[in-house]
């Protein structure tokens, strides 16, 4: 530390542990400038999503900075931050019970983001940051295991197949399936990205017309599709869908009659074609069809313990391609998806069954 109070990069003892008062050369900074100055900056790299899910989480942080009277971030202390962590833990105060431990280590991983924004705007003392300490997870912990299984999805489809082809509903699970693309990757397909001469899809990262992908421009590829699943889309395309345009003028091929598909609207028919009742005719839950709430309302689905997520729906997907042999590099550019991501929150084999699919490898030693 230099004797003009500026920090130089080297530790000393109060530096160690980033205190209120801390020897460097503060600016005054209120949580909510902070929250502004992060998320524009998290605007220039990151799509309007994940920037609208670190606004959402933040909020309870300027929350608990309004309660405990911080209006400026040059107060805040490390000890201010595991008070931080205990009311988040017990879900604002207002619960006995703890929050999820993967949910505690979100807010705690995006509240250390927003802090690195605000000491480089000299906010907050430039260790601050690093003393945020969230749980680490196991792998379990990490991912959820919940996925849509082969054989219930092959069930499911052959009922959609037979007595809703080429539904909203059924086009649906069949491309999620098929593509194992994310909800948001369908919802930005338009009908001229779609060749029906070399069968494939075309994904295209447009954010200016409100239809960015995860990714950005690196998750833009085409994706290859069966004859089958051409024959769906042809027949929706042809026959059932709404003759419709979003607000940008496009062509959405996930059309209803107000325009393009919202991802709500994604999520629920999942829920409601993976609900056993719709496609079993029985419950195994043991309800009344005729009066329970998730069987009798497609908004109630997501009740159902049996109806799964969008996300399970891919999780299944990319799990099926692995345990047909695909290599990984192919499901990895298939699904625009790491290796590493792939196997920490994707690939549901047992260790059993990865070891008898690398045993062909065997024979080439």
């Amino acid at each position: 530390m230099h004797d003009n109070g500026h920090y130089d990069g080297h530790d000393t003892q109060d530096e160690q542990y980033a205190q209120a008062r801390p020897s460097v050369q503060l600016q005054p900074l209120s949580p909510e400038e902070a929250l502004d100055l992060h998320l524009n900056r998290m605007g220039e790299d990151h799509t309007e999503s994940t920037v609208r899910s670190h606004k959402s989480r933040l909020q309870y942080f300027i929350q608990w900075c309004g309660q405990e009277d911080i209006d400026n971030l040059n107060d805040l202390s490390g000890r201010d931050i595991l008070r931080y962590r205990n009311w988040r833990k017990k879900q604002n105060g207002k619960f006995e019970g703890d929050i999820a431990r993967s949910t505690l280590k979100t807010a705690l991983d995006t509240l250390r983001v927003y802090l690195k924004t605000a000491a480089k705007a000299d906010g907050v003392h430039p260790k601050l940051p690093h003393q945020i300490d969230p749980p680490t997870l196991s792998k379990d912990e990490n991912s959820r295991d919940v996925m849509l299984e082969h054989e219930r999805a092959t069930t499911i489809l052959d009922h959609l197949r037979k007595y809703e082809y080429a539904s909203f509903d059924h086009l649906v699970l069949e491309l999620l399936y098929h593509t194992g693309m994310r909800r948001g990757s369908a919802l930005a397909l338009d009908i001229d990205d779609y060749d029906r001469r070399d069968q494939f899809l075309m994904l295209n990262h447009r954010p200016e017309t409100d239809t960015a992908l995860k990714n950005g421009k690196d998750g833009e590829r085409p994706v290859a599709l069966s004859t089958d699943m051409c024959r769906v889309l042809d027949d929706w395309i042809e026959d059932k869908r709404p003759d419709v345009t979003d607000e940008h003028g496009r062509e959405p091929i996930l059309a209803t009659q107000h325009g393009r598909a919202h991802k709500t609207t994604l999520q629920t028919a999942i829920y409601s074609v993976t609900r056993p009742c719709t496609y079993t005719g029985e419950c195994p839950h043991g309800e009344d069809i005729e009066t329970c709430d998730a069987a009798i309302r497609k908004n109630d689905a997501s009740q159902c313990p049996s109806s799964v997520s969008t996300h399970a729906v891919r999780r299944g997907a990319l799990t099926h391609w692995l345990d047909s042999d695909w290599t990984v590099e192919d499901v990895s550019g298939r699904a625009d998806v790491s290796p590493q991501v792939l196997d920490e929150h994707y690939d549901r084999r047992s260790d059993i069954r990865k070891m008898e699919q690398r045993r062909k490898n065997l024979d080439k030693l």
